[in-house]
């Protein structure tokens, strides 16, 4: 066993050298020929009865042992091995086991092979996806306060009650930043006195327009006509920021001219549907660690990470160049990069009912990702 770890650390102390190498363009190209080599071979080689038995062994003690040492090339061998696996399964279905002596027969054997050819594409698919999560960390600031950039807070808000605005309006006013490099707006398409006279009263800016057209959208783009800050911050109007939001966020909009969007996880104050009615919902992670924690995570690495509609910093000289933010999808060719945050640095109330939380996704399924901006996702980042 000590020779197997020996070996392992050499084979990774190998890849870091060649990483660094002058030549690494061809390696990479090599290694990753030779690695597909190897599993076609180990995939659809034919073996007998015992010697699939034997391979069978070995792959159960492979991954039962490089399960033991969690870590990002792990998880890639993890993966490797699943994909082998499957391939091998997916020959010997195709080849020995589909009978079409009969139409009965014919039929659904073809339905369940191709739902199982179906599951396959998007295990690969996935596996693609979360190839190498980037786990961010923060971005420190320059000490010199005089440089931070400036930043408009927007809370877009229409038919919501002040309660629960209320809330998000005075926690943005709290986040840690210069005075006077921060803006707090309210953006009420509801033209609600109620709304205008709390904004007065706490000192937040008031914006509403004479238009309803885009929706949350429109309301966003024209409060950029009447406002100026360098950086936008973006809350859903039940979304509770911490007050080192900015803090945490900012520091890599200072370092990377391209970078024009940081999206940062959702945390949710009150159980989903799905938590609140099954009698283990408890003991039920949110799917939001599930999106947040892996799939924005893995589409960082892909420079695919997408806007959510909240909790978002974005940069506004990228949205202008783009022409706003869209109802739809827009232009994507524009040489800008986002991230994802690691921690979530916001707290909201989760949807009550399946219909309220069917609908808050319905816009997600609708319209593709912010692509237009390029994409970078924060990974959690913990407090200070």
């Amino acid at each position: 066993m000590n020779n197997v770890r020996n070996g392992i650390a050499f084979l990774e102390n190998w890849i870091d050298s060649a990483s660094r190498s002058p030549f690494r363009s061809t390696l990479r190209t090599s290694l990753i020929s030779v690695a597909l080599l190897c599993v076609i071979l180990a995939a659809f080689v034919h073996l007998t009865l015992a010697s699939q038995t034997i391979v069978c062994f070995i792959g159960i003690g492979l991954f039962l042992y490089i399960n033991r040492y969690p870590g990002p090339r792990a998880t890639l061998a993890l993966k490797g091995l699943s994909i082998i696996v499957s391939l091998r399964y997916l020959s010997w279905r195709l080849t020995e086991t589909l009978n079409f002596s009969s139409w009965t027969q014919t039929v659904l054997g073809t339905i369940l092979v191709t739902a199982e050819i179906y599951a396959f594409i998007m295990l690969i698919l996935s596996y693609f996806q979360s190839l190498h999560p980037l786990r961010r960390q923060v971005a420190p600031l320059p000490s010199d306060t005089a440089s931070w950039p400036s930043v408009d807070i927007y809370i877009p808000t229409y038919n919501e009650e002040l309660r629960i605005v209320r809330q998000t309006v005075l926690a943005a006013m709290g986040i840690d930043w210069p005075n006077d490099r921060i803006n707090v707006y309210i953006l009420d398409d509801g033209h609600r006195d109620e709304f205008r006279e709390f904004a007065e009263s706490c000192g937040a800016g008031y914006i509403a327009r004479s238009e309803h057209t885009h929706a949350k959208a429109g309301n966003l783009n024209h409060a950029m006509t009447l406002t100026k800050g360098d950086l936008i911050a973006i809350f859903d109007c039940d979304h509770i920021a911490k007050r080192n939001f900015l803090i945490e966020t900012v520091g890599p909009f200072m370092t990377d001219e391209r970078l024009a969007l940081i999206q940062t996880p959702h945390h949710f104050y009150s159980p989903d549907p799905f938590q609140r009615n099954f009698s283990h919902g408890a003991f039920v992670p949110p799917e939001g660690n599930l999106f947040y924690g892996l799939i924005q995570d893995g589409n960082d690495f892909w420079n695919a990470t997408f806007f959510c509609g909240s909790c978002a910093v974005i940069r506004r000289s990228a949205l202008q160049e783009i022409g706003g933010g869209r109802d739809r999808d827009g232009d994507g060719r524009h040489a800008y990069r986002a991230e994802t945050a690691a921690e979530g640095m916001v707290y909201r109330l989760s949807r009550k009912t399946i219909g309220c939380w069917a609908g808050n996704r319905a816009p997600y399924s609708a319209c593709g990702p912010a692509h237009a901006l390029g994409s970078r996702h924060v990974a959690d980042i913990s407090s200070r």
